[in-house]
């Protein structure tokens, strides 16, 4: 599976962009992964809905991630709720191919991923599913992954209800990225007393 190198512009819901940005001024203070505990971004329970946390068990280059959290937009799309269950078997053998390798790409990478498949609901209206990976570790590899789900339609409304097991059309993947150049964000600053400002 081929992922193209990108910044963090390539993200382009506003929401999602400021859950990155929040991981990156963590990434930037720090030079390294951030905690989890650490992670705050504004307005994060208006974003509950779109959000899964998983935790990752085992190390080497397959492990099992642990869904830890109900996401409840989420649960409606693949028709259940996962918490408490490893991701490949709440998946399924259709759809485990497709989505572990990006957990496992933000794994391996230790950076944020981005990635863009096309999906179709009950009623064959064409929907942009939109996945941010995000990891985090207390020091000793990737340890836990936040990850912000939306969908999207230009036709407008559609079915979020099984959206993901709607039919037998698998998701498309039209953009697949990990986010690794610029990773820093410089929130809009004020002038710091004594800066000296020039008008030309």
């Amino acid at each position: 599976m081929d992922f193209i190198s990108a910044n963090p512009a390539i993200v382009k819901s506003i929401k999602q962009r400021e859950l990155l940005n929040c991981w990156l001024r963590l990434y930037a203070k720090h030079g390294r992964l951030p905690k989890i505990d650490d992670y705050r971004p504004e307005r994060l329970a208006e974003e509950a809905d779109d959000l899964v946390y998983y935790t990752i068990d085992g190390t080497g280059e397959k492990p099992r991630l642990i869904i830890d959290s109900h996401g409840t937009r989420m649960s409606s799309a693949y028709g259940s709720t996962g918490r408490g269950r490893y991701l490949d078997e709440y998946l399924g053998a259709k759809l485990e191919p497709l989505v572990i390798p990006i957990y496992h790409e933000c794994i391996r990478q230790r950076l944020p991923i981005f990635t863009i498949s096309k999906v179709s609901d009950l009623y064959n209206r064409k929907v942009d599913y939109e996945r941010l990976l995000m990891p985090f570790s207390d020091g000793a590899g990737v340890n836990r992954i936040v990850a912000s789900l939306k969908t999207i339609s230009d036709d407008g409304g559609f079915e979020i209800r099984n959206l993901m097991r709607a039919n037998d059309v698998l998701p498309i993947y039209v953009l697949r990225s990990v986010i690794d150049r610029d990773l820093f964000h410089k929130s809009p600053g004020r002038i710091a007393p004594g800066d000296t400002i020039e008008f030309v």
